[in-house]
């Protein structure tokens, strides 16, 4: 039996980033407390200013603009494409990350996990109308980018989710199926699996 958590964007509890250079509004996490032991961790980062990321050794990251023009991100010296929104770009934790802004401040959302705990897998869906999809993550977490989007899985309705809201599956394993209905509209569906010793 899975067990589903509605996260609503109002009540994301907001946290100094690790470098004290701005602030992120914390989504979910599966363990830990402050910055500090967790093995995945998914929040929103408002970015007002061109700048450098906090750095997570041991961790992956992947990052999606959700609000504003984008960035370019210069990664231990490599310069990325331009990322505009929905676009995702993912690097390791520990790299020294330079963030300039192309159209003033932006909001961008975040999975960061550690991949020796976590095998992950993050894709942005359009959807209009039904889609279907077969999953047999222990973990699948659900952001939509606008309101509207309902969500069942295995057969039981798991809740609509409002703009920037999550859906937090928690699953026995085995293979699952996800209905996402909207009328028109694009999520990101992020699918965790644990990695036992």
């Amino acid at each position: 039996m899975s067990r589903a958590r509605l996260l609503r964007a109002a009540d994301y509890s907001r946290t100094p980033w690790k470098n004290g250079g701005g602030s992120t509004e914390e989504i979910a996490r599966d363990a830990g407390a402050g910055l500090d032991g967790f093995g995945w961790r998914l929040s929103i980062a408002d970015v007002g200013e061109s700048g450098s990321f906090s750095a997570f050794a041991g961790y992956q990251r992947i990052i999606t603009v959700v609000q504003g023009a984008g960035m370019r991100l210069r990664v231990d010296g490599q310069l990325s494409r331009d990322l505009i929104p929905l676009d995702p770009f993912a690097f390791d934790g520990a790299s020294a990350v330079h963030c300039e802004l192309l159209g003033g401040a932006i909001r961008d959302f975040n999975l960061i996990y550690a991949p020796q705990r976590y095998r992950a897998r993050l894709q942005w869906l359009p959807v209009a109308g039904e889609v279907r999809l077969f999953s047999s993550a222990s973990t699948l977490l659900l952001f939509s980018a606008e309101a509207g989007l309902r969500v069942s899985h295995d057969g039981a309705e798991a809740g609509v989710l409002g703009r920037h809201d999550c859906l937090q599956l928690d699953t026995p394993g085995g293979l699952g199926e996800l209905v996402l209905r909207a009328a028109a509209g694009i999520c990101c569906l992020i699918e965790l699996t644990a990695l036992h010793a």
